[in-house]
């Protein structure tokens, strides 16, 4: 019960974060900037690719709109397939985040939206080892 709880409120504060990111990001035009591989979008694009690619501050809408139903569906009770779907969608992030810092140290030039998008990464790293590590039910 307390893990879930837990989870609940991990998730939600990263969703939280993530939505942030996506209005500023939106009203900024804020592209998404992919360093390690070079690929960056374009300002006047922001909107478009916030659905399926994400933004230079977010994840793309559609990994949101999981998370946030997950997260409601595993605030309503315990709910195996929502934790399973919130470890699947916090993984991805909980790489990229060690990647990132490790860029960041290593002196490669760092995308504008990486000090930003490291309070996200790093909401997503503790969501997926909650998810994958839990003490109880």
């Amino acid at each position: 019960m307390r893990q879930r709880r837990v989870l609940v409120a991990i998730s939600a504060a990263q969703l939280s974060a993530g939505v942030a990111g996506q209005l500023v990001a939106l009203r900024d035009r804020r592209a998404f900037d992919i360093a390690l591989v070079g690929w960056r979008g374009q300002p006047d694009r922001v909107l478009r690719d916030s659905w399926l690619i994400g933004t230079g501050l977010s994840a793309p809408v559609v990994m949101l709109t999981a998370q946030a139903i997950a997260t409601l569906r595993l605030a309503a009770g315990l709910n195996q397939c929502a934790r399973r779907t919130l470890g699947a969608l916090g993984t991805p992030a909980a790489v990229a985040f060690p990647l990132a810092v490790a860029m960041a140290v290593s002196g490669v030039p760092r995308s504008r939206a990486l000090d930003e998008a490291m309070t996200g990464t790093m909401g997503a790293t503790i969501l997926s080892t909650c998810v994958r590590y839990p003490r109880g039910q």
